[in-house]
């Protein structure tokens, strides 16, 4: 794409929980398209992205250093990808891991967001990328902290997307079903059916691989997706549609 190489130069990435999933396949295919960090809790992981730089954090404890990582490296195209799972019946859900969740999934991102627009607005460009979850748009029972937290996700990008357009900011939430990573998998495992259970009531009868996400990623920071903002993408292999 002409309108991508001409201002490749130009990216400052920030990919957070690229230690591996999802964040590890976004990374792979942005790593060619200029200066992209990585951000997770696990250093010696990170250290084999071979990227610009990386930032060791855990976004269930503190933010700081990432914030001021963000800065210092002027970022202007923030991929909020880190986030966990939890499942159970809501009065099990302990005070800790409602806080713990809310943090990592919305309150990281927003934070990061917080620090990131000031110099998106200095260069009058930027690209904000959340990755929600199908849960955040449809409800998934006994994972109802995971899906509010996701929910959160796409309302902040709307809202977000009206503030920003103004200055070429534009916000969007990628919102994948069941992915096929080490934490997809898990999740299985956690809830009441079986992966061939669950395959079936995916009408293209398949998970959606991290590659996938990693390349409408790709496509949401180039300029010839500049329209597109404020929007909720289903990355889900139709789970969204119905049935």
């Amino acid at each position: 794409m002409e309108s991508l190489n001409r201002i490749m130069h130009e990216y400052n990435i920030l990919v957070t929980g690229a230690s591996r999933g999802i964040g590890r396949a976004v990374f792979d295919e942005l790593k060619n398209l200029g200066n992209v960090y990585v951000s997770g809790r696990d250093s010696k992981t990170l250290e084999t992205c071979f990227a610009a730089g990386f930032c060791v954090c855990d976004l269930s404890k503190d933010t700081t250093g990432l914030e001021e990582f963000i800065k210092e490296k002027k970022i202007n195209i923030l991929i909020n990808n880190a986030g966990e799972y939890v499942y159970g019946n809501i009065e099990q859900m302990s005070n800790e891991q409602i806080d713990r969740i809310f943090r990592v999934n919305l309150i990281s991102p927003i934070k990061l967001i917080k620090s990131s627009v000031e110099e998106m607005k200095k260069q009058h460009f930027g690209r904000i990328i959340n990755i929600g979850s199908i849960s955040g748009v449809m409800g998934e029972a006994y994972a109802s902290l995971y899906s509010s937290s996701k929910s959160g996700l796409i309302g902040l990008s709307k809202a977000l997307a009206l503030e920003l357009a103004e200055y070429n900011i534009t916000v969007n939430t990628i919102n994948p079903g069941w992915v096929e990573t080490e934490l997809g998998m898990e999740s299985i495992e956690e809830c009441n059916f079986s992966k061939d259970e669950i395959l079936s009531t995916i009408p293209q009868k398949r998970f959606v691989s991290p590659q996938e996400v990693g390349k409408l990623c790709k496509y949401l920071i180039s300029d010839d997706a500049k329209g597109i903002t404020g929007q909720s993408v289903n990355l889900c292999a139709g789970l969204s549609v119905g049935i």
